[in-house]
């Protein structure tokens, strides 16, 4: 496939996603279940689940509603997306996608 090609059905791809109308601190007021597992500022706190600040609201947004119609599964995110609105999933993708994340190099 011609690189022109690819690019172009990238960037279709991309316009075709929803974009994400979800709120940061409605977000942040909604991640209370989820700091048990994930931290309160999206760092995991159990060495199972992962770590969710600064990662792409897109990525979070599909995963969660991944868990919710059962084609992705777990034991527990499956139970917690479940209850989950797509509102709900909007903010909370806002809310993780909005924390920085710092990394510094070891000296």
């Amino acid at each position: 496939m011609n690189p022109g090609r690819v690019a172009a059905l990238s960037v279709a791809a991309l316009l075709a996603w929803p974009a994400l109308a979800g709120e940061v601190a409605a977000g942040r007021a909604k991640a209370n279940a989820c700091a048990v597992c994930h931290g309160p500022m999206g760092l995991a706190t159990l060495p199972d689940a992962p770590n969710l600040a600064g990662q792409s609201a897109l990525y979070l947004a599909a995963q969660l509603k991944a868990y919710r119609a059962g084609t992705r599964r777990h034991e527990v995110m499956s139970l917690m997306a479940k209850t989950l609105s797509d509102a709900d999933i909007d903010d909370l993708a806002s809310w993780y996608s909005s924390l920085k994340v710092r990394v510094d190099p070891v000296p």
